[in-house]
């Protein structure tokens, strides 16, 4: 199959990239560099051994977008292309909503006009709010927490609505729970721009020197030892996650977890980081982060009698990933 992947430069979509390369597929990434790196597209295909079309371009530029649909017929639609991190939604809201919103109602209209059978949206655990894990996705969803929730609510019920208008548009909504690790090579990672919003990369710049301490966001939380608890899932699996969906066959609008159906807090993530790569990670507690709720973690029933997939990375899978990856960045 031939396939568009928005977002395709940055954390979760290289690496799927990189799976979709590896079960034969043909991939056409596009991507606005905003976070991510161009050296990326080299490193897909050092790994993989084929280079991927990429076009620099925003998805909320229709035209732009237009153009690139202009040059080939596509299978399937795979949507990475949006702002990503919570704390950042809370302050900035509007720009959150334009982007990500605008982004999916683009390549939802160009799926239709150009008869792209299937589409695999981006989605989030944040959907669900503040509700009571392990989450399902038979659950009603709560009002969000954050900005960033509400436009992945958002985008689902776009696609979910682009989809009763036209049987022909096939749409998978991925609810991603907490992706960290890195590809094994140690050549892609997650590299956000400036300060990390996400736990991981920040643990892997404090064991690298690059930070003083991390900042663990509360420790007074209903949970094992007061830290927000998460389902931390290898971000290789959840690529392989996103091939199975596309090979899946799906009619009409499913909505699928992607989880390891356990979760993890905090502090066992920094431990289980100090143990397996043998080095101290300072940290110190402080306030809790605007829209974070205590616990989040995974149904993954579906995933499995749907898509025939389940994670099989553990946590020391991750942070060793993780930490190799980081040790090769210069």
């Amino acid at each position: 199959m031939r396939i568009l992947v928005s977002g395709g430069l940055g954390f979760i979509g290289s690496h799927t990239v990189v799976e979709l390369l590896n079960h034969k597929h043909e991939v056409v990434i596009i991507d606005n560099l905003y976070n991510s790196q161009i050296s990326t597209l080299h490193k897909i295909e050092r790994i993989s051994g084929k280079k991927p079309a990429f076009y620099e371009l925003d998805a909320t530029d229709y035209e732009a977008l237009e153009n690139v649909f202009q040059s080939y017929d596509f299978d399937g639609i795979i949507h990475f292309a949006g702002y990503k991190a919570v704390g950042e939604s809370v302050r900035k809201p509007l720009e959150y909503y334009y982007n990500n919103l605008v982004s999916t109602i683009n390549l939802a209209k160009l799926a239709v006009i150009n008869q792209v059978p299937k589409f695999i949206f981006s989605s989030s655990a944040t959907v669900y709010g503040d509700g009571t894990s392990p989450f399902n996705e038979s659950m009603p969803l709560l009002e969000r927490t954050n900005p960033y929730g509400e436009t992945k609510a958002m985008s689902e019920r776009i696609l979910t609505d682009a989809t009763k208008a036209n049987p022909g548009l096939n749409v998978v909504l991925l609810r991603y729970f907490n992706p960290i690790g890195a590809h094994p090579s140690g050549l892609i990672g997650e590299v956000p721009n400036g300060i990390p919003n996400n736990l991981m990369p920040y643990v892997t710049q404090v064991a690298k020197g690059l930070r003083e301490k991390l900042n663990v966001f509360g420790n007074d939380y209903d949970t094992i030892d007061g830290t927000g608890v998460r389902d931390y899932i290898h971000v290789v699996d959840l690529a392989q996650g996103h091939v199975a969906a596309l090979e899946a066959n799906i009619s009409g609008v499913e909505a699928v977890n992607l989880g390891t159906g356990k979760g993890t807090s905090v502090l066992e993530i920094i431990q289980a980081f100090e143990q397996e790569n043998n080095i101290k990670i300072p940290y110190e507690i402080v306030s809790r982060r605007p829209g974070d709720i205590a616990v989040s973690y995974a149904d993954t029933t579906k995933a499995k009698n749907l898509l025939q997939w389940e994670a099989k990375l553990n946590i020391k899978d991750m942070v060793r990933d993780a930490w190799h990856f980081e040790s090769n960045l210069k």
